[in-house]
């Protein structure tokens, strides 16, 4: 009887992997719309859907870091008809500061690295400084009266704000926001001096001259901004950090589902209008051989091992 019922248990998951999907699929994203990563996965679950036969609809969850959606997608059924769009932040810089209900790597199926982007320093168009030196020079002399955007605690641009101030010894207020747009706005507004903002969903603010940017936090420069240098020619070499997404599914989905899915991202990213999108907004897609589970898998640890520590190191605690 026991190998009756296996049999049948395969015999009925090979079917229904096979029918997937036979109805929509939610993609969670952990932010609120009109942000980076919310923007991003609206340009993916577009093509998805031809892809798949089936809408992929958006469904934006925020709160505490975007750890509240996390623990949404691990608890969904692993059916493949929940998903969850997450970045550096969720699936990094949050298991290093939040009591977390759940273990990045271990609840989730990896089903594919998406397109990333970096951080770069920008500063409000009123900030006098014209370049990173002048810069730095200003906020000495002086000390706690500018203030910098942040985007939750422990995200990838509060880690960069905090490094900043500790490699260039300067002290500048930080403010916190619960979304990228709202900190965009109020630093096109002159609210907030500066950011470690996400390149694609500012670029456009630099262009028109509302705001500057003053690094890249990469090793080489971005191919959409060129004139604008690196942080390692400015002279604080090593604070790179790439803003990078990937899309995962519950713990114990099928691999037959995760492969469907992920035939879907990749044609998704292979489609020319989609690339077009990706690359007006500064968005990098990763080589064909990158956009598989287990390169993202294997990213996502490197990354765990290099950043956890880093932020345990600069004290950044889940209450700042």
């Amino acid at each position: 009887m026991r190998l009756v019922a296996a049999a049948f248990f395969v015999v009925s998951s090979l079917c229904a992997a096979q029918t997937y999907p036979t109805r929509p699929v939610t993609m969670i994203v952990p932010f609120a719309p009109g942000g980076p990563t919310d923007t991003l996965a609206r340009i993916v679950a577009e093509p998805m859907k031809t892809s798949l036969g089936q809408p992929v609809v958006i469904e934006n969850v925020t709160g505490a870091g975007g750890s509240i959606a996390v623990v949404r997608a691990a608890r969904a059924a692993p059916d493949g008809y929940t998903v969850i769009l997450g970045n550096w932040n969720t699936h990094v810089g949050v298991g290093a500061i939040f009591p977390i209900q759940y273990d990045v790597l271990r609840d989730f199926e990896p089903i594919a690295l998406l397109p990333f982007s970096y951080l770069w320093l920008v500063g409000h168009s009123s900030v006098p400084a014209k370049d990173p030196a002048e810069l730095v020079a200003w906020l000495k002399a002086n000390p706690g009266k500018a203030s910098a955007a942040t985007i939750g605690t422990g995200s990838a641009a509060h880690l960069c704000t905090v490094h900043f101030q500790n490699q260039t010894a300067t002290r500048f207020q930080l403010v916190p926001y619960k979304s990228g747009a709202q900190a965009y706005q109020d630093l096109v507004a002159g609210h907030v001096n500066l950011m470690c903002a996400e390149t694609s969903a500012t670029v456009q603010y630099v262009r028109g001259g509302k705001i500057k940017a003053y690094a890249v936090m990469a090793p080489k420069r971005w191919s959409s901004a060129p004139e604008v240098p690196t942080v390692d020619e400015t002279g604080l070499p090593g604070l790179h950090i790439a803003f990078w997404h990937g899309l995962w599914a519950p713990k114990g989905t099928s691999p037959e589902v995760v492969g469907r899915l992920n035939r879907a991202v990749v044609d998704a990213l292979a489609d020319p209008a989609s690339r077009q999108r990706l690359s007006d907004i500064g968005q990098e897609i990763p080589p064909r051989e990158q956009q598989a589970p287990r390169p993202l898998r294997d990213y996502q640890k490197a990354e765990i091992d290099k950043w956890w520590p880093l932020i345990k190191a600069a004290g950044i605690k889940a209450e700042q």
